[in-house]
């Protein structure tokens, strides 16, 4: 067991993934103000959490009364994780840690020690979230205050704007599989111009798609690659010309 610890601390590459918690339970043990907050974001994710802690906060007791978690008032306990998906161990005791993580590790159980990082198999990032798009950054547990500024950067970065044109990006996405046509993600970028991005902020999102259709399908050649074939990664003659064009060139990858 010793061992499996130290090569956690060890361990810095973790693999950046959102999960579906919706219906699935999770326990969070421990009661103070840190188990509170991760309990709120479970909830938004919509997990079935089970509280256990001989101790709580108003707030979390008020979740429990509203029928939005399952408060057990007591300490935690050898099975307490059965059937669990995952476990958040918002305890100061590390000895309570220990027990915890031995259990998940039995079970499989996916497991966020707070401030433990070697009895941990995942690790909470730091959120930026605008509208349906949601930001993580992590520094692999290294400083989680660098996480938190960045997260306030980028708060406050104006590129963010581009949520605003979120509809529109999806509609055109669905338009372009509807057509069962091929767009390289360098295209995308190409035609995510501020035309598109003004017609969507003044709410004029049929318009907005019609110019990014225009954009991506080849119709509007103006200042973008002649022909979808020559939108390449790396062979963009435009996005090669002039960096700034469209966005920025590190989105080398397409996500979802």
């Amino acid at each position: 067991m010793i061992e499996q610890i130290y090569h956690r601390e060890c361990m810095t590459n973790f693999y950046p993934v959102f999960l579906n918690l919706t219906g699935r339970r999770c326990v969070v043990v421990g009661g103070g103000q840190i188990a509170e907050g991760k309990i709120s974001k479970l909830l938004d994710s919509g997990a079935k959490i089970v509280v256990i802690s001989p101790d709580a906060t108003p707030g979390i007791r008020n979740f429990s009364k509203r029928g939005a978690v399952e408060l057990r008032n007591r300490k935690y306990q050898a099975g307490d994780l059965d059937g669990a998906f995952l476990v958040i161990a918002a305890t100061n005791d590390r000895v309570v840690n220990q027990e915890i993580f031995e259990e998940s590790e039995k079970l499989g159980v996916l497991l966020n020690a707070v401030d433990d990082m070697p009895r941990c198999s995942f690790i909470a990032p730091s959120i930026v979230k605008r509208g349906p798009v949601t930001i993580a950054i992590s520094t692999g547990g290294a400083s989680p205050a660098l996480a938190r500024k960045l997260r306030e950067t980028l708060d406050d970065s104006q590129e963010l704007s581009w949520t605003d044109a979120t509809t529109v990006l999806s509609e055109a996405r669905q338009m372009i599989r509807d057509k069962q046509t091929d767009v390289d993600p360098q295209r995308w970028q190409c035609c995510m111009t501020p035309e598109v991005l003004s017609l969507a902020q003044a709410g004029r999102e049929k318009e907005a798609v019609e110019v990014l259709m225009d954009g991506l399908l080849g119709k509007d050649s103006d200042r973008k690659c002649s022909n979808i074939t020559e939108c390449v990664s790396g062979g963009c003659q435009i996005r090669n010309a002039e960096p700034s064009c469209g966005h920025n060139a590190m989105a080398q990858t397409a996500g979802d």
